[in-house]
């Protein structure tokens, strides 16, 4: 009986995991959203800034899951996978820095600009 508890208390945990990292995808594209809107639909004299869907989306959702698996290893007491999962979102972040993933339309100027 002690074996079949295991066995559920495993499958319970990965179920688990599994939720909190599809919430930190979900949360990613949430946070990404109104970026989005406004950099396809929102540009100055119809320009569109695609680099925010190409760019934008992927590494804001990639970003949320990498923060869930954190999140699900430091809970797990796995610190080796938490420091791994907390480099590769430093690296998305630093991606997303350096092309500038959620630049947006270029801002409305007067004639002055």
């Amino acid at each position: 009986m002690e074996n079949r508890s295991g066995t559920v208390r495993e499958a319970v945990r990965g179920i688990a995991g599994c939720l909190v990292v599809a919430g930190g995808a979900a949360a990613g594209m949430l946070v990404w959203a109104p970026y989005g809107r406004r950099g396809i639909f929102g540009g100055f004299e119809g320009a569109t800034e695609w680099n925010v869907l190409w760019l934008g989306l992927p590494v804001m959702t990639l970003g949320g899951i990498t923060a869930g698996l954190t999140l699900v290893a430091l809970a797990g007491r796995k610190w080796r996978r938490a420091l791994g999962a907390a480099a590769a979102l430093a690296a998305l972040t630093g991606f997303g820095v350096a092309f500038d993933v959620l630049e947006g339309p270029p801002p409305v100027c007067d004639p002055v600009c």
